[in-house]
């Protein structure tokens, strides 16, 4: 157990916009932070952080919380796996225990496929830096490539023993289990006939690449052979898995996270040594797909912490072509693009191993070239002077311009591929908008189906009332987050009865905490939050401002479930949904609620007890039409509306 002296103090030190700047890029947006979901597929920024409340919501997915919910959210810890990230983070002693045997049984399937590839990845490092063989087979080649100790203990490398079950034997013997040794893919397990089980090292005489998340969770593994066999794959890869998805996961991406976003540009690479060759040389910006085809997923992932992609290919013209496709993938999602190759028989392994930190600086900088130079002279020398080939050239660039959101863009690559290709401007444009014209057609050949679907079950689709006793309740709360601890002047309303019999609100001011004010007004009225959440987080609340010195959002929200963190954390953030549109710079300036905490206070007091009273109102109306004899009833409905009356001209709103 973690104690709750440690988890304060995380709580206190651990900073939500530094936490979060690790695996999304935040722009300063007024007193906020906004950036790219990274729950969902954006271009438009839709997350928002505030470093004064210490939350975030994301108001593309309805996702939000704390430091600690975006780590359960984003990167799948559980609760004390995210104390323990934060506490490594910032440097603060946290109390480990080992655990014991029942602790392991009671562990969620995905946590025992992470703890599983924890120690795979330690027991890889621990065979290669502690065995004869280790050191003489794994990290003897580690060596010849030219990685320095600090490099290969750095990236976590490995080495499985070239045995049959080396690995598994040692993992099942340290308690760890065959079910999720087979599930991360570590054993393989064969059933042999007459019951009998087989079990085999996949990595069996491999150097081992551990794939992290961009947290450092291990993932999976990338495993090379040292041996001729061509039978064997030359590298093997973990297969899919719960916790393991190549297409969304980026060899490096721990390492270069923060290098990416400084430098505002990420080097795209196609292997494991090629990132830390060039990480090792200094150039510490560098992902690598992992030996797979570009994805989506991936994009999106680098997307979040720059707009910038340079792609890194070596000498192979086959390799260039096929590789194209991956940079139309990246224009798509509105990135720009950069491409550098590297001379014949060069990569970016060998050539950042031969080469200073400056002269490999100087290269990237003087051949990368913009996509659109490259993909033109590329496939020009390849047209030569074959005019279909060069027609077929001139549409497949047009084709990659067609992807770009951006039309300012669009057009000036319109012009660059003219010149380069000495062709008409006019003929270019021509054939961008028959490509447009086809991809309008099929959206609305798409949007059409769509609408047929939606047409079948417009008419069961019911219009929901705005529930106002809901949001009332919800700004209720909102209040005693934001302001509760306040000290304001309120311009109190006392019932008295006039000399000529009738009722009239007589002004008092009173100075009380906002917090004080809003219990005793609900108390006078004995009125109770009708919504079971809300309830609970009020009487909470309500606790923690009356007995507590100083009020902090950020402790209160520690001490509560992850459900109602959320909850929480989305009443405090949806004023900044409104930041979103960049009210300013159209001139509109929205009023700044502190300067009407007082007034904000009363007027939801006052509301909410109109509400109720058109709420008794109406259970009374019910109740005349049941009785024959009502006088008395009728009488306090006269009251009720008189009050009510009075109320709303205290709110100065007509009465409808």
């Amino acid at each position: 157990m973690i104690s709750k002296t440690t988890i304060d103090n995380v709580y206190e030190t651990a900073r939500l916009e530094e936490v979060i700047g690790d695996f999304v890029q935040l722009k300063k947006s007024g007193s906020n932070f906004k950036g790219l979901s990274p729950f969902s597929d954006e271009r438009t920024p839709s997350f928002m952080v505030s470093p004064v409340k210490q939350i975030w919501k994301d108001f593309s997915s309805g996702k939000g919380g704390n430091v600690v919910a975006f780590l359960m959210e984003h990167e799948h810890f559980s609760y004390p796996e995210a104390i323990r990230y934060l506490a490594k983070k910032y440097n603060i002693e946290i109390e480990e225990t080992e655990q014991s045997d029942e602790q392991k049984e009671q562990a969620n399937e995905r946590e025992s496929m992470y703890l599983v590839s924890e120690y795979a990845s330690k027991q890889y490092m621990d065979t290669l830096w502690n065995t004869e063989l280790g050191k003489a087979i794994g990290l003897s080649y580690f060596k010849e490539r030219g990685f320095t100790d600090e490099t290969i203990k750095k990236f976590g490398l490995g080495y499985n023993l070239d045995q049959w079950d080396a690995f598994t034997k040692s993992a099942l013997s340290d308690g760890y289990k065959l079910e999720y040794l087979s599930k991360t893919g570590l054993t393989i397990v064969k059933e042999h006939a007459g019951g009998e089980t087989r079990k085999f090292d996949r990595f069996k005489g491999r150097v081992m690449f551990p794939i992290h998340s961009i947290s450092g969770r291990v993932l999976g593994f990338g495993g090379r052979i040292l041996t001729n066999d061509k039978k064997a794959a030359k590298y093997l890869n973990s297969p899919e898995s719960e916790i393991y998805h190549k297409s969304k996961v980026l060899y490096g991406i721990y390492y270069s996270k923060q290098a990416i976003a400084k430098e505002d540009n990420c080097f795209l690479v196609e292997g494991y040594t090629d990132v830390i060759q060039m990480n090792q040389r200094g150039i510490e910006n560098v992902v690598a797909s992992s030996g797979t085809a570009l994805t989506p997923e991936q994009i999106r992932l680098i997307n979040r912490l720059t707009k910038n992609i340079t792609v890194l290919f070596d000498g192979d013209a086959a390799g260039l072509r096929a590789s194209l496709r991956g940079i139309d993938l990246i224009l798509e999602q509105g990135m720009n693009v950069k491409v550098c190759s590297f001379p014949e028989g060069e990569d970016p392994d060998s050539f950042a191993k031969n080469n200073a930190y400056e002269d490999v600086v100087l290269y990237l900088e003087e051949n990368a070239k913009d996509f659109i130079q490259f993909k033109t002279s590329l496939l020009a020398k390849e047209a030569a002077d074959d005019p279909i080939k060069r027609a077929d050239t001139v549409r497949d660039i047009v084709n990659s311009i067609a992807k770009i959101p951006d039309r300012i863009q669009k057009e000036i690559y319109i012009q660059e591929c003219a010149k380069i290709m000495q062709i008409s401007e006019e003929v270019l444009y021509n054939t961008l908008a028959q490509i447009d014209k086809k991809e309008v057609y099929e959206a609305n050949k798409k949007q059409k189906q769509e609408q047929k679907a939606f047409e079948v079950v417009k008419n069961k689709t019911v219009v929901e009332k705005i529930d106002v006793q809901f949001e009332l309740e919800r700004k209720i709360i909102e209040l005693l987050l934001l302001y509760g601890s306040q000290k304001q002047e309120f311009e109190d309303i006392v019932l008295k009865e006039s000399k000529n019999g009738d009722l009239e609100l007589e002004p008092e001011v009173v100075e009380a905490k906002v917090y004080e004010k809003i219990y005793l007004d609900l108390q006078e009225d004995e009125i109770e939050l009708s919504n079971e959440n809300f309830k609970n987080i009020y009487y909470r609340l309500i606790e923690k401002l009356n007995t507590s010195e100083k009020f902090s959002v950020k402790l209160f929200l520690s001490e509560l479930d992850q459900e109602t963190v959320e909850e929480v954390s989305s009443i405090l953030m949806e004023e900044e949904r409104y930041v979103l549109h960049d009210w300013e710079r159209k001139d509109i300036y929205p009023k700044d609620k502190n300067n009407s905490v007082a007034q904000l206070v009363s007027e939801t007091i006052l509301t909410l007890r109109c509400n109720l009273i058109k709420g008794r109102i109406a259970n009374l109306q019910k109740d005349t039409e049941a009785k024959t004899e009502n006088e008395e009833v009728l009488e306090e409905i006269i009251n009720y509306l008189q009050l009510n009356k009075l109320l709303h001209a205290k709110l100065n709103r007509v009465l409808s």
